[in-house]
């Protein structure tokens, strides 16, 4: 019996990822092993658990009955990790974090890196999207996310806060007049990060917001594509602190009406509030939390 609990985690991700191919992505395994390992369950059970077919899956009577003693199993067995590692010394799991993109190279990155080193026995796998991910779809135990938060039901915590800057290529900057106004630049040409407003707010130095349109010439769901396309001279956009000074040490981009303020860009940690790995998630928000606030208060915690 011992030898085919892990045939049973395994039947049960390939039901939570809706796919044989899904459920192998998730484990690290080939699809043809994740077929193989739930019908050898399938042969020592003698009962079909999955309809196959070539789009989709789908459980037999049987199947859906087995799935909800396996699901049971496998939460019992998670909050057993979960109390052991609120005791334990030395936490012991895996978290599956997605946070964005464009911070790979960030403070961020770097104390997450921190953690790993200092906890030998958690595996953490990361995800790394511009786009917005669904925590409980997707099968996350922490979604880090900048700029929006809309899930009322799930808990949150502030990690920092990374400045902005309104950037352009130094070739383009250098074809036009210096703009001395927001409204100086309505004509010039915009790059758009696709899960931002179309317009740009930014504040004098009197605190008066002022809302720049301009004409779109690229929209793009990729902070990393922004930046490169800024780089070659497309046009107006705005970057994260970090990519902004990147580009102007390389001499490739160049900082527009430096004098006016743009609305920083929150970062938070999203988790559900009955996670599988309570314990082990919170331990993890807690230590990116401090480490970015250790940080110098004259430095943003993400640039």
């Amino acid at each position: 019996m011992i030898e085919h609990l892990r045939h049973m985690a395994v039947f049960a991700r390939v039901v939570d990822e809706g796919s044989f191919r899904a459920a192998a992505k998730a484990i690290g395994l080939a699809p043809s092993r994740i077929s193989e390992t739930v019908s050898d369950l399938e042969s020592f059970l003698g009962v079909t658990l999955l309809y196959r077919t070539t789009r989709k899956i789908a459980l037999t009577n049987e199947g859906r009955m087995f799935y909800a003693r396996v699901a049971e199993m496998l939460r019992s067995a998670e909050n057993g990790l979960n109390e052991l590692n609120a005791l334990s010394l030395e936490p012991v799991g895996a978290l599956r974090v997605s946070m964005p993109a464009f911070m790979s190279s960030s403070s961020l990155a770097t104390a997450i890196a921190e953690f790993i080193r200092q906890h030998p026995q958690v595996a953490v796998s990361i995800i790394f999207t511009d786009g917005p991910m669904d925590l409980l779809e997707d099968g996350f135990d922490v979604n880090i996310r900048a700029g929006w938060l809309d899930d009322s039901a799930m808990m949150s915590r502030k990690l920092g806060e990374s400045d902005r800057a309104l950037v352009v290529g130094a070739h383009y900057a250098a074809s036009r007049p210096r703009p001395r106004h927001p409204a100086d630049l309505e004509d010039w040409d915009w790059l758009r990060y696709k899960y931002r407003p179309d317009h740009t707010t930014l504040r004098g130095p009197e605190g008066k917001p002022v809302k720049v349109l301009g004409q779109a010439r690229l929209e793009t769901n990729s902070i990393d594509a922004l930046y490169h396309f800024t780089c070659q001279n497309l046009g107006v956009t705005v970057l994260p602190e970090h990519l902004a000074a990147r580009g102007e040490a390389t001499g490739e981009l160049v900082r527009l009406l430096p004098e006016w303020q743009l609305v920083p860009l929150g970062f938070y940690a999203v988790w559900p509030d009955t996670s599988r790995r309570e314990s082990l998630t919170l331990l993890f928000v807690r230590f990116i939390a401090e480490r970015l606030g250790k940080l110098n208060k004259n430095q943003r915690a993400f640039d």
